[in-house]
């Protein structure tokens, strides 16, 4: 058997009631077009007519005019703040995608670095000990280097990290090629602070020396440097050897670069590839200079 209600509960009940219908038709309001609430004006009016009320029903009007005004005010807002959250979270999902992007692309170069110069230490252990033992002590230095910037870590690595990187590199194939190979780096210091893509230099090193150097039976020469041209900083990578030979060269590696640099820089970056007039081949990245943010203290 339910409880009598009391005059309150009854007072507190219609209070909700007119309080769910106000909102309700503040909503309304908030979103009718203005023709359709000029029409329920005009029936209003007539009403009022009919009912002989004409001032109640212009107050009606005057008020709903009024409610229109500041309802439609706030739903706009509402609505800008919720384009506004959804264009936010669009973002945020593209970044998300575009790091797990990179990540994977800069995947594919570590294992292929690591595992050929595993197999050039496995086979000169058969043929050349102490080479090998060289090699490996080198492939050592490289990787106490190396392998901060391969965990990321959401630190920008910087064109003097990736100079240092080579470097290392170039020693282990020094021991593997001997005389055959002369490496020459002309980085300016004061270029060494900017920022540049992680392995991407170590990929145009390796490419050089694998196609250009490696295969001519006298070796050659590869230089690397860096200049500012236009706002850019380009870096290049340039190799004595055999020559650019499309088929060859257009692997992985350099499919690898351009897709990163495409999808880090949206167009602003670009690798070249050229074939100097006395022979050999030129690969240069562009990429926008920016200084790397200072370490913190």
């Amino acid at each position: 058997m339910n409880p009598p209600r009391t005059t309150k509960g009854t007072l507190r009940e219609i209070a909700d009631a007119i309080k769910v219908l106000w909102w309700s038709f503040f909503d309304w309001l908030a979103v009718v077009p203005w023709k359709t609430l000029a029409i329920v004006c005009v029936l209003v009016l007539i009403l009022g007519g009919i009912l002989e009320q004409p001032q109640k029903a212009f107050f009606f009007i005057i008020a709903s005019l009024i409610i229109k005004a500041v309802a439609g005010g706030k739903h706009r807002a509402e609505l800008t703040a919720n384009q506004a959250l959804q264009r936010a979270e669009k973002e945020q999902l593209e970044r998300t995608a575009a790091e797990a992007h990179l990540e994977a692309l800069q995947a594919q170069i570590e294992p292929h670095f690591l595992f050929n110069t595993l197999a050039s230490i496995d086979q000169l252990i058969l043929t050349d000990p102490p080479r090998a033992s060289r090699m490996q002590q080198s492939l050592i230095r490289y990787l106490r280097s190396a392998m901060p910037q391969m965990r990321g870590g959401g630190v920008r690595p910087t064109l003097g990290q990736q100079v240092d990187l080579s470097r290392a590199f170039l020693e282990i194939m020094a021991v593997r090629m001997d005389e055959r190979l002369q490496a020459v780096v002309s980085v300016p210091d004061g270029l060494k602070s900017a920022t540049f893509p992680s392995m991407m230099l170590q990929t145009l090193v390796e490419n050089a020396i694998k196609h250009g150097l490696e295969p001519k039976a006298e070796g050659g020469r590869l230089e690397i440097g860096a200049e500012i041209v236009d706002g850019r900083l380009a870096v290049h990578v340039r190799d004595t050897g055999m020559g650019f030979a499309p088929d060859s060269r257009s692997g992985v590696g350099l499919a690898n670069i351009r897709e990163r640099l495409k999808a880090m820089y949206q167009g602003r970056a670009e690798l070249e590839i050229s074939v100097p007039a006395d022979g050999g081949t030129c690969a240069t990245i562009r990429v926008p200079y920016e200084l790397a943010p200072a370490a913190p203290p």
